[in-house]
C-alpha cells in the first residue's frame, strides 16, 4: 500500500509513503502567479502528481483545512477553491481518500503549531532523506510526510 498525505495549502504538498522501503516521494504543491501576481494551483500538474504510476493500491489522506479568525475573505475563498481541486485531483484518479484535521494528526504525534517541530520530526523519521526539510520553507513537506505517516498508522 501506498499512504499519499496532503497539506493542501499553496505553501503545502504531496507526500507519497513506501512503508516497507520507508521513503517517501515529495512534491511541492504546484502553484504558478497568475497576471495579478495572485498564487494559483497549477491544476494540470496536480494531476500528473497525482497520477498513480504502479499498480500498487493507494490512498490519500488530506489534511481537513476550514477558515480561520481574521482571514481575508478573498484569500479564503481561492484556498477553498485550491482544497476543492486538490479534493478532485484526487477523485479523478479513482483514490480512496480520508480527512484528518490538523488538530487530530498533530495529537498523534505530540506536536504544537510550531512548523519547525514538523520539520525536526519527519527529518527523524526519515534521515535518509532529511534534507527534503532543511529550510524552513520546506514546513508544507513536512506535514504532507507526517500526514502519510498518520495515513498508515489509521488504515
Amino acid at each position: 500500500m501506498i499512504y499519499i498525505g496532503i497539506d493542501p495549502g499553496f505553501t503545502g504538498a504531496i507526500a507519497y509513503y513506501w512503508p516497507e522501503e520507508n521513503y517517501i516521494e515529495l512534491y511541492d504543491m504546484p502553484v504558478y502567479k497568475n497576471p495579478k501576481g495572485k498564487t494559483e494551483l497549477n491544476l494540470h500538474e496536480l494531476h500528473q502528481i497525482l497520477k498513480p504510476e504502479t499498480d500498487d493500491p493507494c490512498t490519500a489522506m488530506i489534511e481537513q483545512v476550514a477558515a480561520m479568525p481574521g482571514q481575508g475573505v478573498s484569500s479564503m475563498f481561492r484556498f477553498g477553491q485550491s482544497y476543492g481541486a486538490t479534493q478532485m485531483a484526487v477523485a479523478a484518479h479513482k483514490i480512496p481518500m480520508h480527512f484528518v484535521t490538523p488538530a487530530k494528526w498533530k495529537s498523534h504525534f505530540g506536536l504544537s503549531r510550531d512548523k519547525g517541530v514538523s520539520r525536526s520530526l519527519a527529518s527523524q523519521r526519515f534521515p535518509k532523506q532529511a534534507d527534503l526539510f532543511s529550510r524552513s520553507k520546506d514546513d508544507g513537506r513536512a506535514e504532507a510526510t507526517l500526514i502519510a505517516l498518520y495515513a498508515k498508522v489509521t488504515a
